[in-house]
């Protein structure tokens, strides 16, 4: 399977962790103690990997209005455009028409539409009428490589010539607030944004030439309570608990042991490694359980530092990121994490 484009788009908006902090200051919560105060300004007021993050708002204020027809409205507004705007972007940069796409994925895990996402995007875009609409939800951080890899099945069994694979996160739609440290951390790091990518049957003439060779995966259900959504007072809250970093390096290291050893990869044939980086914590346990340096995640850290934990999309913004920042050609790996607890990879080919 190969790539024939694949573009992002984000809110307007844009807000650094010092306006974050600022509006939090002004608004002053009444749901916020003291001790959540003093941890959301100690994440908004220190570096911690992130200086800005696109918001679906149009003020910060409005972050603090959290009831659930609101959060609804938010997510089915801006979703729709977002992933819409990466897709026609990415089927640009593809030369592909939208009567050439043979299927639509969207992955999605901040809000719940049905029809689907894929519904209002086939629209927009003026898709076939016959093209398969596929909504994948329910994989977190992790969506990315699912999706692909349901595209490349598609792909290699016929039914399918190009397809369009989307993530696209209103994490702003999903924004709490109480006393659990978990609740409070997704606040801070969480950012808005849509990643599209055509990929196809055949490389792009004329283009660099981007080929997934194999995907994994892995699951461990016994961690599923240690990352994951559930539903308080009608509205999406997020469970984000201390193990997840050891648990997410833990995870990608044997992944990745496990594909290299089963397609015969040597480890240092890797040229770049694009990796979800989830916060700054998880990218140290990151580096260090694959004994990495901090220029070999540094697509991952850019985009932690200029966007935040896009969830699902992350990882197709890092890999943009080293496509267009001229990482070294050959061998890349791809890896995503998410809730689950699943991690996943991909081995790439990049010429």
């Amino acid at each position: 399977m190969f790539l024939l484009g694949l573009r992002t788009s984000v809110p307007p908006r844009r807000f650094s962790q010092a306006e974050c902090l600022e509006a939090l200051r002004r608004a002053n919560p009444p749901q916020v103690s003291r001790r959540a105060r003093a941890l959301l300004e100690g994440i908004l007021g220190h570096d911690h990997g992130i200086d800005r993050r696109a918001l679906a708002l149009d003020d910060l204020g409005e972050c603090f209005d959290l009831d659930p027809d609101t959060l609804h409205r938010r997510f089915a507004h801006h979703a729709p455009a977002l992933a819409s705007d990466a897709a026609r972007k990415a089927l640009s940069e593809a030369g592909v028409t939208a009567k050439d796409v043979d299927a639509v994925l969207v992955s999605t895990c901040t809000g719940y539409l049905c029809p689907g996402l894929t519904s209002y995007v086939a629209e927009r875009l003026g898709l076939r009428t016959d093209a398969l609409n596929l909504d994948l939800v329910g994989q977190g951080c992790g969506a990315a490589l699912p999706n692909l890899r349901t595209a490349d099945a598609l792909i290699a069994s016929g039914r399918a010539r190009n397809v369009l694979c989307v993530c696209v996160e209103v994490c702003s739609a999903a924004f709490y607030l109480d006393d659990d440290m978990g609740v409070l951390v997704s606040a801070c790091i969480f950012g808005d944004g849509a990643a599209a990518a055509v990929v196809s049957d055949k490389p792009k003439a004329g283009a660099p030439r981007v080929e997934w060779r194999a995907f994994a995966s892995m699951q461990d259900p016994a961690q599923r309570d240690a990352l994951r959504f559930e539903q308080r007072g009608g509205m999406l809250r997020n469970v984000l608990t201390l193990p997840v970093p050891k648990l997410a390096a833990r995870h990608a290291s044997a992944l990745l042991r496990e594909t290299l050893d089963a397609h015969e990869v040597s480890r240092d044939a890797i040229r770049a490694w694009i990796m979800h980086a989830g916060g700054r914590k998880v990218l140290e346990e990151l580096r260090r359980e694959l004994e990495l340096g901090p220029r070999e995640l540094g697509w991952s850290a850019a985009m932690l530092r200029e966007y935040g934990n896009l969830s699902s999309p992350f990882v197709l913004f890092a890999l943009r990121a080293a496509l267009d920042g001229g990482a070294p050609k050959g061998t890349w790996w791809m890896s995503s994490f998410g809730a689950g607890f699943t991690c996943h990879g991909a081995l790439m080919e990049v010429a």
